[in-house]
């Protein structure tokens, strides 16, 4: 199908949503709409950004859709959480600006693919919080221990709004792209269809090694051997589901 082919179908969403009302959390609806679509050449490759609106947390999220996607199975998936100061100024105290870049790439390179941008700064805490936490951490805190300490769960993000997004553009199932299987359990909770997980991990640095090795330890993110080997249980978890591998 040709980039304009895709356009026009991905504007019909737009027509679709336009006069779509919200029926409020109050009456527990969780409405997402698309309100506009662009295209949007990048470094890594052509991509259509797709904006969505919500009742939820009135935020403003995106998803980059490479290629054909509506109404298609095992689409690869990347849910990045927003993170200024790693996406933006480049911080080596996380390897988010690692992770987005890799994903962007990975996509820029397949037939079809979504990177959907979420605006949960700081693991769902914001960016005051979030530098109030790296302030503890600069006292000896980990990065868990630090949220703790702030009165917030070790993760406070929330996937309902991206699983109404997935499903916005006729997403039949997804390969997502993680390191966190928390993702996939509320993914699935939500109602996605998640057909495998694709590891995403990206080699430490000095000043991240511990945030990621207290991931890993704390919060049971499943990363690569520090030899750069491929994480082992992903290969058991795709052949325990009985999923093919993402076309590309």
């Amino acid at each position: 199908m040709s980039t304009a082919q895709e356009v026009k179908r991905l504007d019909d969403l737009v027509a679709r949503d336009r006069d779509y009302a919200y029926a409020g959390i109050e009456a527990g609806k969780l409405c997402v709409r698309i309100v506009a679509v662009a295209d949007l050449p990048t470094r890594s490759g052509d991509f259509h950004v797709v904006a969505f609106a919500n009742n939820l947390d009135e935020k403003e999220h995106i998803a980059l859709v490479r290629g054909d996607v509506l109404g298609q199975s095992d689409v690869p998936v990347r849910m990045h959480s927003e993170c200024l100061t790693g996406d933006a100024i480049g911080s080596l105290r996380c390897d988010c600006r690692d992770q987005l870049d890799a994903a962007l790439k990975t996509l820029g390179q397949m037939d079809r693919g979504i990177l959907l941008y979420l605006r949960q700064e700081g693991r769902g805490i914001g960016l005051l919080n979030k530098i109030r936490a790296y302030q503890l951490q600069d006292q000896g805190l980990d990065t868990v221990d630090a949220n703790l300490a702030l009165g917030f769960h070790d993760d406070e993000r929330d996937y309902a709004v991206a699983a109404r997004m997935l499903a916005s553009l006729e997403v039949e199932s997804i390969w997502l792209m993680t390191n966190n299987p928390r993702k996939l359990q509320q993914l699935e909770h939500y109602g996605v269809r998640v057909a495998g997980r694709i590891p995403h991990a990206q080699p430490p640095n000095a000043h991240n090694r511990f945030y990621l090795e207290t991931k890993a330890a704390r919060s049971g993110h499943l990363l690569f051997s520090d030899e750069g080997g491929v994480d082992e249980s992903a290969k058991r978890e795709t052949e325990s589901r009985g999923a093919s591998s993402p076309s590309e």
